[in-house]
């Protein structure tokens, strides 16, 4: 790495930093009803959104209601999407004259979109019309990410609140998000995106003829609003196939390092918000010390591994699958990021990456995407962790675990459990269905254990709610399609559903004052803790598949071997 490349990487973490407690604070005062200075502005259009939804914002919901609220508004989203799919032949705003999508595809896309997954087994450009990818998908990105934005609030209230059983309002919450953090920060970053060359339009595709006399297709439409949302709201997934390295989709050095920003800023924004919302900024902070450890080791490796010479091309980095002007440290970064943020897209392929660099990506994934995560999504996964690591420190103690004053009893380590294991689970069992059936294993692009590790990252993203992909495996397959859409409804609700019934039971617990027995969960000791029972339990349940794929892979390529 030359010294371009550290200051790069410094000016992007230190960004980042500086950012965090900035949106986080503001975050806050929005979630808790204070005044903030979008109000005054946007302040009409909240309370005319309430009046004729005949919703009354103050009025809040017991952790049940609010999640019936959330599953019916992510299921008329689902049925929408799925419907335009497979009308969009007959609709409007298709210049291309897209046909429409068969049902398995529009299947496994209408459940990728509503979990925030945005899986893509297609190319945007050459199978969804203008009107599907705005209204469709576009909009899916805004309403997905707000809803596990209330999640994660509606967590941090049951955690905090002294009495009750209310874990505040599905429906604010989601006007709140959209209207005042999403809508705000996706119009500023599509603008600047529009004025260095990324694309917004609705003309027809244009044609170049080539100098030969060959006449070539460029995709045009409007990419740059889709973008925004996708990065900001950690959805990911892309306006074109082959996302963020193409150069109508980042077409300068600022692009790529602002796309690159956004994909961690409202993750890494949002744990300070849950600290300020729980009464101590400490919790926040220590999280966000975790998820940091977590994240530089992984880049630090992958790092490693790519700048490491192939055996077999000695003296030569490993520059395969990524954009010259984008280069290995920035094409590395982004991969990090947007696996450790449950974002998606890419800037380069992962399928091209060393074994070592595509296993930290899948680590990534496979670690439950708590490492930032998705856009509310990631904190209250690792909140389920850090639920598991008090329960663990109070059993070496023999002192009855709390979290926040609050005891963590049997029910919340159950669902902590059921949260943190269903999508490996998922993980593991689908995979292993498809290494052991042809409708698996017709997919492939590669033999040995670079094979396996396609399909391991495959379901990795999928039911872990991520969205990239090695690029090396066609999923669009009815088995796939199916399968697929299963594991992202696994990865989504069934770590939702938990997620609020441990909020619901926290609510009316009282808070205990602290003594000298009470185990600190802001301090040096426990985010080392923490980070620990992250990769203790992960590594338990997915390290043998991961020998068997990338480390093995690993192995052979040092004897010169390559699949």
């Amino acid at each position: 790495m030359k010294s371009l490349d550290w200051i790069q990487l410094s000016f992007y973490f230190g960004a980042l930093l500086a950012f965090t407690p900035l949106l986080g604070g503001w975050m806050a005062r929005i979630y808790a009803g204070e005044k903030h200075f979008l109000q005054p502005p946007l302040g009409w259009l909240e309370n005319l959104l309430y009046r004729y939804a005949g919703c009354n914002p103050r009025q809040e919901m017991d952790w049940w209601h609010f999640c019936k609220a959330l599953l019916w508004f992510n299921g008329i989203g689902f049925a929408i999407v799925f419907v335009l799919q497979m009308l969009q032949s007959k609709l409007p705003f298709n210049p291309q004259s897209m046909p429409n999508l068969s049902w398995t595809l529009a299947l496994n896309t209408a459940v990728s979109f509503v979990t925030n997954t945005d899986w893509q087994n297609y190319s945007g450009e050459a199978t969804m019309s203008y009107l599907t990818q705005m209204l469709g998908l576009t909009v899916q990105n805004f309403l997905s990410a707000a809803t596990g934005m209330g999640v994660l609030v509606a967590m941090a209230r049951g955690l905090s609140r002294k009495s009750g059983h209310t874990v505040g309002n599905f429906w604010a919450d989601t006007v709140r998000s959209i209207l005042y953090i999403l809508l705000p920060l996706s119009l500023v970053l599509s603008v600047v995106l529009v004025a260095q060359g990324v694309v917004q339009t609705f003309t027809p595709y244009a044609v170049a003829i080539s100098p030969e006399g060959h006449a070539q297709q460029i995709p045009l439409g409007p990419a740059a609003s889709q973008i925004a949302i996708a990065q900001l709201g950690t959805n990911g997934g892309g306006f074109f196939g082959v996302n963020s390295a193409h150069p109508f989709a980042n077409p300068t050095p600022l692009t790529n390092f602002l796309e690159m920003l956004s994909i961690l800023l409202l993750p890494s924004a949002l744990v300070n918000t849950y600290g300020r919302l729980v009464g101590s900024t400490r919790q926040g902070w220590a999280i966000l010390a975790a998820m940091y450890l977590l994240f530089i080791a992984g880049l630090a490796l992958a790092l490693w591994a790519e700048y490491q010479p192939n055996p077999l091309m000695p003296g030569l980095a490993n520059m395969e699958g990524k954009e010259t002007r984008i280069g290995i440290t920035d094409s590395v970064l982004w991969a990090t990021a947007t696996t450790d943020a449950s974002n998606g897209s890419v800037n380069c392929m992962h399928d091209s990456l060393s074994p070592l660099a595509g296993m930290v990506a899948m680590g990534n994934m496979m670690l439950g995407e708590v490492v930032f995560g998705g856009v509310g999504s990631g904190l209250y996964g690792m909140l389920m962790y850090v639920l598991l690591a008090v329960f663990m420190a109070g059993l070496m103690v023999g002192r009855s675990p709390e979290y926040l004053g609050k005891r963590v009893e049997k029910a919340e380590v159950i669902c902590a459990m059921a949260a943190t294991l269903a999508p490996f689970a998922v993980l593991l069992i689908l995979a292993a269905t498809a290494v052991t059936t042809s409708a698996g294993l017709s997919g492939l692009n590669n033999a040995g254990p670079h094979g396996l590790s396609e399909i391991l990252y495959a379901y990795a993203s999928m039911s872990n709610n991520n969205g990239s992909a090695f690029a090396g495996l066609n999923g669009n397959t009815p088995f796939y399609n199916l399968t697929g859409a299963f594991a992202m409804m696994v990865g989504r609700f069934a770590v939702i559903i938990p997620a609020l019934a441990i909020a619901g039971s926290m609510a009316p617990k009282r808070i205990a004052p602290s003594s000298s027995g009470t185990f600190p969960t802001d301090g040096l000791l426990f985010v080392l803790m923490l980070a620990g029972v992250v990769i203790i339990i992960s590594g338990l349940t997915h390290f043998p598949a991961l020998t068997l794929g990338p480390i093995i892979e690993h192995l052979l390529m040092q004897q010169g071997r390559m699949f």
